[in-house]
């Protein structure tokens, strides 16, 4: 397989299109065991009814690992909100309306959000007491089994010319509470520099869940010190500051 046309790249990973199928390939550091998992993953997703590119296989590239899935053809919601600033609010309630869609879904062997938030804190660079204020907290949160897509962004859907609707990069798929999902999506539109639309996301999920913020904002010390341990430079202060639940309040 001789890849050239790269359509998005991010860390450690390379996505190219080849005719009709879109070819994730992994760097060195991704192990068999991390790829053969976020396709298994993948996979469990799609057997419970979500508009998602299918997998067609496991397979290497030039010695890399790489997962081979179908090609959406389309523009990316993020790109559609960019070209169409006067219709925001109508593309906010697709957006959301697309996340209440996933989350009304069940996988029963997906990992546990709250199991993998644990991991993550453990991982982190933050001082004792504050990791194991974060340990307390997400133990006290209620154990829900919702799907979780992990990374629900604008740039994630993509629209079809006819209307139709995908959701990519199942990488982060978990099982769990909604409003953690919720806090992942609007800890990265922050970092993203879409603060405006941040505060519009959650102002329409909570209205559309009926959920108080109060709930999601506690999930954002937790999602801040998960997103910490990628290490991105530019991130790190930020996030930092929001991990330490004594001062995000």
């Amino acid at each position: 397989m001789k890849l050239k046309d790269v359509i998005y790249e991010t860390q450690g990973k390379k996505i190219y299109r080849d005719g009709d199928k879109a070819v994730k390939v992994f760097d060195e550091e991704f192990s068999k065991a991390e790829v053969l998992n976020e396709a298994l993953n993948q996979a469990r997703v799609e057997e419970i009814g979500i508009n998602m590119p299918k997998i067609h296989e496991v397979t290497k590239v030039d010695g890399k690992w790489a997962i081979v899935t179908d090609f959406i053809e389309g523009k990316t919601l993020a790109q559609i909100m960019e070209e169409n600033p006067d219709k925001i609010d109508e593309l906010m309630d697709k957006f959301v309306d697309i996340q209440i869609k996933i989350l009304s879904k069940r996988s029963p062997l997906l990992t546990d959000l709250r199991d993998k938030m644990q991991r993550k804190i453990s991982s982190t660079k933050l001082d004792a007491t504050t990791r194991y204020e974060l340990h307390t907290r997400v133990n006290s949160m209620k154990k829900h089994n919702k799907v979780c897509h992990g990374d629900f962004v604008p740039s994630n859907i993509i629209f079809t010319p006819d209307g139709e609707y995908y959701v990519i990069d199942w990488a982060h798929v978990t099982q769990g509470n909604g409003a953690a999902d919720a806090a992942r999506t609007y800890l990265m539109l922050i970092l993203g520099g879409k603060e405006d639309l941040a505060e519009k996301y959650l102002d329409t999920y909570c209205a559309k869940t009926d959920t108080a913020k109060q709930l999601v904002q506690l999930w954002m010390p937790i999602v801040a010190a998960s997103q910490s341990v990628k290490g991105i430079p530019e991130e790190q202060e930020l996030l930092m500051r929001w991990a330490n639940v004594a001062d995000y309040q």
